[in-house]
């Protein structure tokens, strides 16, 4: 063997393994490299109890419930399903029913989600864009530009 076909065979088995590491480096993390769960994945996964991820949808209207001037539960929907959700602190002002949010915590084993932080989106016109996708996709998008509603 030359010395110019060993240094091609090294290269050659050196690029195989790095691209043997990153396949199964994105295999192992295929349902980890999401930013969120909707309601409808939750259900339908069957997340187990104990597990940390985050939960994203609308916030369902007339479920708010608030005791001792913080909320303390409410519910995340979207078009298929809802999760409960307890929380236990100070919400972001823009907090509202009927507006998108992302709660990071995990599901106990009665199936509510103990979410220990809460984000809303930020003013008017912004949604996390899983959200506002996840929204196209089942036809419940009620903002920003009519083009992608569909509506004149």
């Amino acid at each position: 063997m030359t010395r110019k076909q060993r240094r091609l065979t090294l290269i050659g088995t050196g690029l195989a393994t790095i691209a043997a590491a990153l396949g199964l480096v994105s295999f192992a993390m295929r349902d980890t490299i999401v930013f969120f769960h909707t309601p409808t994945e939750v259900q339908a996964k069957s997340v187990a109890p104990g597990v940390r991820f985050r939960l994203g949808g609308l916030v369902q209207e007339a479920s708010v419930q608030r005791g001792n001037d913080q909320v303390t539960a409410f519910r995340i929907e979207d078009t298929n399903g809802a999760v409960g959700v307890q929380y236990r602190g100070i919400l972001p002002d823009l907090f509202r029913e009927g507006q998108g949010v992302v709660a990071e915590g995990l599901l106990d084993p009665s199936g509510t989600f103990r979410a220990d932080t809460v984000l809303a989106k930020h003013d008017e016109n912004y949604m996390p864009r899983e959200v506002s996708d996840s929204l196209k996709s089942q036809g419940r998008w009620h903002g920003g530009d009519p083009a992608a509603t569909g509506s004149p």
